[in-house]
């Protein structure tokens, strides 16, 4: 299998699958046996289109834009920036109506021209951050161990010691 068809495939699912939506190409580029390593994510063909379907749920203008591209043997490992606008119920929040610009990197195996195995990592953190859907934490009140802790900590980066 040459790199430059694995690139191709892959470049069509996020291209064409993920930024389209368009979950036609799902089952030319994911392996219906694909073992799915990302947390939350479902295996095989069905697996992809799930999470293409959810991910424009949330986000009605979604993108995934690939940003490097590596190919080597049966393996291709993507960079890629997801974008959108959240416009749809994220993990049982209301929509915020607030934009979001993470990092994604995706890792792949190859065989015959299909994906059969993936890792992937979204930053969900900075998406969470993004759509202010963290609790916010009360600082320590006055005299709490942690406060002090604290207080060192910034004393010592700080170098007033």
């Amino acid at each position: 299998m040459s790199t430059d068809r694995n690139i191709a495939a892959v470049r069509r699912l996020i291209d064409i699958g993920f930024t389209r939506g368009d979950l036609s190409v799902v089952a030319e580029t994911v392996s219906p046996d694909c073992i799915e390593h990302q947390r939350g994510s479902k295996s095989g063909v069905a697996g992809a289109e799930d999470t293409i379907r959810t991910l424009h749920r949330w986000f009605s203008d979604f993108s995934l834009t690939i940003e490097d591209l590596v190919a080597v043997g049966d393996m291709v490992w993507a960079r890629n920036r997801a974008r959108g606008v959240n416009t749809g119920s994220v993990m049982g929040h209301a929509p915020t109506g607030r934009p979001i610009e993470i990092d994604v990197i995706d890792v792949v195996r190859m065989a015959d021209g299909k994906i059969v195995e993936h890792w992937g990592v979204p930053d969900q953190l900075g998406m969470l951050m993004q759509l202010d859907l963290l609790p916010r934490r009360e600082p320590a009140p006055a005299g709490h161990p942690t406060g002090a802790y604290s207080q060192r900590a910034r004393e010592l980066v700080r170098g007033d010691v």
